[in-house]
């Protein structure tokens, strides 16, 4: 018994096979592919799969448990057999058992008791009955590790819907994008190696990669052994959970061995399962290697083939579900695997093919997946009960003398109508080219049968791209769906487009683009709108995103979540993006630039291969390249994961290296328009500049490129040429009439003649020269200060003092215009923050503040001298801003950053540091003084003499020897010495233990001098050697703020630069004149030089890519992949290469020996003659043809047989009659002509009665009745002749003209013998809106009226049949008004007659059949006045119908015989099919 309630650690479980031989009669179920749709509102992620996996195949929380246990009970039911009737069969214990398989002890208590109201014979639906199931929970196959699974027992009655809740609501399943229903045989059976390992290998694949379903018999045994150690080895094979497979067992309870163990009425949690191959006798173990158990019980024990109505209704429910995924809603397909197999699975495969599934049989792995495999290549005619019975001798040589002739009849007419249907059947062979792999093989099978599909327009090819869209198969696309066959217009694409964007389909979208979708047609605002709304629940934007739109709702007080705007973006991400997306009134406040808000969405995701792919679209790739890494950088300092933030760190550096290789091949081209780009505004980017997104991402690899400091270097020098040396410059600056010789150069040809006035402006507008003189300024303001602090400070200031404050006013005015100068329009909160950023302005503003403290303070005559000592202080804080200067040199710049990181160490390194000074100096000052009450003093003892104790200063009392009592006050009453410490009061000598704190100050200076002060130089050597590597990058960086200074302040010196403040003042205050930015640092270009510019940087960036590519191809590791692929599919070609050979010889001796046995058959009969002393007669000598040969040659042909129509009606021998549960006798294509010889024909009859037909022939026919009926001419207003003419009539009953059909009656028409119908085929030319005829490969197009009847899903040709004494049909009368009928009746008599006869209809039976009179209606001009009554007649109509004009081709989803009559009007009318 399992152990109930018990909480075990589950491990992912593996996955399951494939149905049982035994019962493998798989009734497969009617399929439509539907039309796929975009849902709004999409919620789901790609990640969601693997996160619901991981929920169903991890411990079940107690929660879960409990909604279990509590919802299993109430909604799935078990069986059991309440009514022990004895069996004559016996169990394998040679116990009693009762006719239900199981023997008394295994009944209920009341089972056993004598029957009252019961009957004495068993029967299953009285005496089986329904109760809560008692098996359901957690199992786990003991003794083989950590595998569990999941399993549930259910009645063979429960709803699919039940069981499909069960698996994805508690469970936690994801519901499939594909059902793959593995079938064959339910015996251990033996595969070739290679063929094996090439299922294993593909089934698994196909599986993983489209997130499907597998659905087997769930038994260790045959097929669905194969199939659970393929999903075995897979798992063992992969490290990560999140490529887990859904494997569901579909077995039978009563089958089960050991299923005692899994009976737990409160659920097993787990219930142990023990695998025992060797004593199950005739029952089955359960595979452990499946995930998920459902355990069909209908009360009996060991019977096989119970689950299969069940399991059949199942996949029919699942695959008419709609899966939603990235956008896409589709029906979820299915497909049929097969793998040998015996009877059961042929019903399997005729069931699947019926009803529309497309199987993939795998030739090789014996019985009947052989005999369809060597048959399927053949046309249907040559596939005769012969050959079927030669293919059985082969295949099934153990058990073939089980077949009967019967059997050999039904199985040859189910192989026909499979192979009938080939687009739904695909053949795996090992070695056919193309298909080298079961997934491909299975995809491929799935397209085809889409491909098949009936569909209006373009639907099918929808379908076939968005499943191939849903399983990321971006190989399937291109080789199936983007070919020659369909043109794609873009637009139709923008459905999937944004599918795969949602899904991070990289490969999907790289082909998307490939197919013509431009971004700026695909992305619009709701398109973006919809994307945000369906981001990766998982991403930190998203999250970010939520809380934006939560904290609107709750400003709002709104009851709803308010819609995702793009200004919700912009307040998620800062600063990045709000000026971007500005929110005002109107919908849209921003101008659109598709690709910019598409890689923006895909960066702030941090979706690496689609951001990459966009910003190859984009057009300002440089400017893209730097935001996306401060977007990423900016993200990355929220994200609490570290993988995460790694990984948005790596991807912007890599962003930062595209800039930099963008521009690099630009600055090598041309240096001037390169630097045009680093300073252009870009609107699409919040009209900021390349340069300025690289400085706010801190991009120092950018920012110290060659060709950016080359700019920078320009820019410094201003107008002058930048090889003039810093000596000249000087010397012009100390005598500005050298100006005028030849000692200074500029660039400009306008300054270049000597006498030129406006070289004095250029040369002292320059920022190098306004630096220096700023730098002279500077060193006089502060030898000024200093004199006056040391020599010059009365009590009444002098003019030396006053030329300060005037001096530190031109400063304070500097540092208010460094604060307001905002010619942007940032606002004055933004350039607050941005001053307040840099270090060096609050340094600054710290001077001036202790500077005006210490004024005031002066002023005052009381407070004079601290008034002297605050300035003091203020004149170290204005030294200290002398490192903002020499951050200039080259030199002295990067040793200035270092001192700068190694303040922060010592910052972090005095934390350490007072542990151990505060810790020793209380101890020592506790051991030593008592009761020290001063405060000044404590502070000394504790800190500073413990302090300056580490530099050697260590005090002379510590130890007793050098103590002098002189030296301190033994009361603590002297404010100027210290407590003496404790000392005898005779000798007043000091009696604290000396050893003690001797001891603690040597620990204490071996543990601050020799490992904390090392620790301290430790960490300046590491910081220095980091710092070091990058020094010249920081300082190429840091160099930018200041020239950005000096490029921007006014060329006067303090205190002169008041008379520019007064200038800027006059221009903005009274003039009103906006402030201007300089453009040399930023500069927005006319629409065409900036269209010029961007479209030679998008040049260049194509260059770099396929650079790029290029020097990936000649990566050494890439090489080597490269090589190890071609050896790998070279090793494959020559694999395969020796698999067609070995056939090919096969084939040969096969011939061979065929031919040599026919030779001794020829020798045989001459030497028999020359015996007779005669010749015999022809008759008896043998074919000399090989027959074999031949039919082995057309078995092998890989191409499609040319199949010409087929010379019997096949619909109306189809097995299952339409519209009842009635199956016809079984009637091969070789037997349905009345003259063959057919022994075995015994069909059934049926005829349905037709309660609402006025007239009807008998229901019941009899002989008296039947002689009443008068065949081949009128009977009365009954039409009983032929169009065939005469037909014959046997035993009272016509005989169907065209042959056997399986099944004799009337069916569900009304008369016998022929029933007349009649099919207006009205037709009109297809045009275009200017009126031209649309034309495909030349030939023109047709469209043609068609009608959708009520309770029916099908389209169909607007008629049918002819009741007796009518002319139009009760159908066509439907459609058309009253008024019309005559009319249509004239245009029918003009019209062309298309076809005249026998009509192969489903309902067409041994002694009824369609007889039917096609007629052409065509309107050949659009103004045609009968075509405009017609289409005024039909829009009064009854409104349950659904009438339609359709294109006609060959795909057009009708009646198939309807589609062979207008395949007959595009020929007649030489029209486009």
């Amino acid at each position: 018994m399992a152990t109930c309630g018990r909480h075990t650690k589950v491990l992912p479980s593996e996955l399951n096979k494939v149905s049982p031989e035994r019962g493998d009669d798989l009734t497969t179920h009617p399929r439509k592919m539907s039309d796929f749709e975009v849902v709004p509102n999409l919620q789901q992620s790609s990640s969601s799969v693997s996160k619901s996996r991981r929920k169903a195949h991890f411990p079940t929380g107690s929660n879960e448990k409990e909604n279990l246990i509590s919802w299993i009970p109430e909604n799935i039911r078990k069986k059991e057999c309440t009514y022990f009737v004895e069996s004559s069969q016996t169990s394998d214990s040679g116990r009693i058992v009762c006719e239900c398989g199981y023997i008394r002890e295994q009944h209920l208590e009341d089972a056993a008791k004598p029957p009252i109201f019961l009957g004495k014979e068993w029967d299953p639906s009285r005496h089986i009955q329904e109760m809560p199931t008692d098996a359901f929970g957690d199992i786990h196959f003991t003794g083989l590790g950590q595998k569990m699974g999941k399993y549930v027992r259910v009645s063979s009655d429960t709803p699919p819907r039940v069981i499909y809740h069960l698996m994805t609501q508690h469970w936690g399943l994801d519901a499939p994008n594909l059902l793959i229903s593995v079938t064959g045989g339910a015996k251990n059976f033996i595969m070739k190696p290679r063929l094996k390992n090439i299922f294993r290998q593909g089934l698994v694949k196909v599986a993983q990669t489209t997130g499907a379903w597998i659905i087997t018999g769930g038994s260790h045994a045959g097929v669905m052994k194969q199939v659970g150690e393929a999903v075995r080895d897979f798992i063992l094979s992969c490290s990560h959970k999140e490529s887990e497979i859904v494997t569901i067992g579909i077995a039978t309870w009563g089958t089960v061995y050991n299923r005692e163990t899994l009976i737990c009425p409160t659920g097993g949690f787990p219930a142990e399962y023990i695998l025992d191959e060797e004593n199950q006798g005739s029952l089955s173990c359960l595979d452990s290697n499946h995930s998920h158990f459902i355990l069909v019980d209908d009360g009996t024990h060991g019977r096989y083939g119970v689950e299969i109505p069940l399991r059949t209704r199942l996949e029919k429910f699942i695959s008419e579900q709609t899966k939603v995924k990235g956008g896409v809603a589709i029906k979820i397909p299915i497909v049929c695997v097969v793998l040998e197999g015996g009877p059961g699975t042929l019903d399997t495969i005729y069931n699947a093919i019926t009803n529309g599934i497309p199987c993939v049989i795998v030739e090789g792995s014996g019985r009947v997946a052989d005999v369809i495999a060597q048959v399927a290549s053949l046309p249907v005619p040559k596939i005769t009960i012969a050959l079927i019975q030669k293919k059985l001798s082969v295949f099934f040589h153990d058990t073939y003398e089980l077949f009967t002739e019967g059997k050999l009849v039904e199985w040859t007419k189910k192989i026909q109508d499979i192979v009938r249907s080939r687009q739904l059947l695909t053949i795996f062979r090992e070695g056919k080219y193309g298909q080298q792999d079961v997934d491909v093989a299975i995809l491929q099978a799935l397209f085809k049968a889409s491909r098949n599909q009936d569909h209006f327009g373009r639907e099918n090819w929808d379908h076939q791209l968005k499943l191939a869209v849903a399983w990321n198969r971006v190989d399937i696309a291109r080789s199936e769906i983007f070919t020659d066959d369909h043109e794609w217009k873009p637009t139709d694409l923008h459905p999937v487009m944004a599918a795969a964007l949602i899904s991070n389909k990289p490969e999907f979208v790289k082909l998307f683009l490939e197919q013509g979708v431009r971004l700026k047609e695909f992305v619009t605002l709701d398109t973006l709108v919809y994307l945000y709304d369906n981001m990766a629940p998982s991403c930190l934007f998203h999250s970010k995103l939520q809380k934006v739109l939560l904290e609107e709702r709750e400003h709002t007080a709104g009851s709803k979540m308010p819609r995702i705007q793009l200004h919700h973006v912009s307040q998620v991400q800062g600063s990045s993006l709000r000026s971007l997306y500005k929110r005002s009134a109107g919908r849209a406040t921003f101008t659109m630039d598709p690709v910019r808000d598409l890689l923006i969405w895909a960066v702030v995701q941090n979706r690496k291969e689609l951001a990459e792919i966009i910003w190859a679209q984009s057009q300002d790739c440089m400017a893209a390249a730097l935001a996306c890494s401060k977007i990423l950088k900016e993200l990355a300092k929220e994200e609490e994961d570290t993988d995460t933030t790694d990984d948005m760190l790596a991807l912007a550096e890599q962003y930062e290296h595209k800039a930099i290789g963008v521009f690099t091949d630009c600055y090598r081209k041309d240096e001037e328009r390169a630097q045009k780009l680093l300073t252009r505004v870009s609107e699409a980017w919040g009209k900021t500049t390349c340069l300025q997104l690289a400085l706010e991402a801190k991009n120092m690899n950018f920012v110290s490129h060659g060709g950016v400091q080359a700019f920078l270097t320009k820019v410094w020098w201003g107008k002058m040429c930048v090889d003039n040396g810093l000596w000249r410059v000087i010397a012009c600056m100390l005598f500005f009439p050298l100006l005028y010789t030849s000692l200074i150069t500029f660039r400009e040809k306008r300054l270049q003649p000597v006498g030129c006035l406006t070289r004095l402006q250029a040369f002292f507008t320059a920022p190098v020269v306004i630096f220096h003189m700023n730098i002279l300024s500077y060193f006089t303001f502060l030898l000024l200060f200093a004199y006056v602090l040391m020599v010059d400070f009365q009590p009444l200031p002098s003019w030396r003092e006053y030329l300060i404050y005037f001096w530190l006013f031109s400063l304070v005015c500097e540092e208010t215009r460094q604060l307001l100068y905002d010619p942007d329009g940032f606002g004055v909160v933004k350039m607050a923050s941005l001053y307040f950023k840099d270090f060096w302005n609050k340094l600054d503003i710290c001077a001036i503040l202790v500077f005006i403290t210490g004024l005031t303070c002066r002023l005052i005559p009381s407070t004079l001298y601290p008034g002297r000592i605050i300035l003091s202080l203020a004149f170290i804080i204005f030294c200290l801003r002398l490192m903002h200067i020499f951050t200039v040199s080259k030199t002295l710049g990067p040793k200035i950053i270092i001192v700068k990181r190694m303040m922060k160490d010592v910052f972090f390194f005095l934390f350490l540091l007072a542990v151990w000074v505060v810790s020793f100096g209380v101890a020592k000052q506790a051991i030593l003084i008592h009761n020290e009450e001063r405060v000044e003093w404590l502070f000394r003892g504790v800190v500073y003499h413990s302090y300056l104790t580490i530099f050697g200063q260590i005090p002379s009392y510590i130890d007793g020897v050098n103590f002098n009592i002189d030296q301190c006050s033994p009361n603590g009453t002297d404010p100027y010495k210290p407590k003496c410490p404790e000392t005898n009061e005779d000798n007043k000598k000091p009696i604290f233990p000396e050893w003690l704190t001797v001891i603690l100050l040597c620990l204490y200076l071996l543990f601050t001098n020799i490992l904390l002060l090392n620790l301290l130089i430790a960490m300046f050597n590491y910081t220095f050697q980091q710092v070091q590597e990058h020094t010249d990058q920081i300082w190429k960086f840091q160099r930018h703020d200041l020239i950005e200074e000096y490029h921007g302040r006014p060329p006067a010196p303090p205190p002169f630069i008041l008379l520019n403040h007064l200038q800027i003042l006059v221009r903005r205050g009274l003039l009103r004149r906006p402030a201007t930015h300089h453009k040399q640092l930023k500069e927005k270009l006319e629409k065409n030089e900036e269209a010029a510019l961007l479209s030679w940087e998008t040049y260049l960036k194509e260059n770099y890519l396929q650079y790029q590519q290029c020097q990936e191809k000649q990566n050494t590791e890439q090489k080597i992949r490269d090589i190890a692929q071609r050896v790998d599919v070279l090793a494959e070609l020559l694999d395969l290469d020796r698999v067609k050979r070995t056939r090919l010889v096969e084939q040969r001796l096969a011939s061979l020996e065929d031919q040599v046995h026919q030779s001794a058959q020829a020798l045989r009969w001459i030497m028999q003659a020359l015996q007779g002393n005669g010749f015999s007669s022809g008759e008896d000598m043998p074919p000399m043809g090989s027959s074999k040969a031949s039919e082995m040659k057309e078995v092998d042909l890989e191409g499609k047989p040319e199949e010409s129509e087929p010379p019997y009606h096949v619909l109306a021998r189809n097995l299952l009659y339409p519209g009842s549960h009635t199956l016809r006798f079984p009637v091969p294509d070789e037997k349905v002509p009345w003259e063959v010889d057919f022994p075995l024909y015994d069909p059934p009859a049926y005829s349905a009665d037709h309660k609402d037909m006025a007239v009807q022939d008998p229901f019941s026919p009899s002989l008296e009745s039947l002689l009443k009926i008068n065949y081949n001419t009128m009977d009365g207003l009954i039409n009983r002749q032929s169009f065939h003419g005469l037909y014959a009539v046997q035993d009272g009953l016509p005989l169907n003209p065209m042959g056997r059909t399986g099944l004799r009656g009337r069916g569900r028409l009304h008369c016998f013998g022929p029933n007349h119908a009649l099919h207006p085929i009205v037709t009109r030319w297809r045009r275009n809106l200017d009126g031209s005829i649309i034309r495909k490969n030349l030939k023109k197009m047709l469209e043609v009226l068609v009608a959708q009847y009520p309770l029916s899903d099908v389209w169909a040709l607007p008629g049918g049949s002819l009741e007796p004494g009518e002319m139009l049909p009760l159908k066509l009368k439907w459609i058309l008004r009253r008024e019309f009928w005559p009319q249509f009746q004239n245009l029918l008599k003009r019209g062309t007659e298309i076809h005249k006869g026998y009509l192969d209809d489903p309902r067409n039976t041994d002694n009824a059949w369609v007889e039917t009179v096609a007629i052409n209606v065509h309107f050949d001009n659009q103004n045609d006045v009968e075509m405009k009554r017609l289409n005024s007649f039909l829009q009064g109509c009854d409104p349950e119908l659904c009438i339609r004009w359709q294109v006609l081709d060959r795909r057009i989803p009708l009646h198939a015989n309807h589609k062979e009559l207008l395949h007959k009007v595009s020929t007649l009318l030489s029209a486009y099919y």
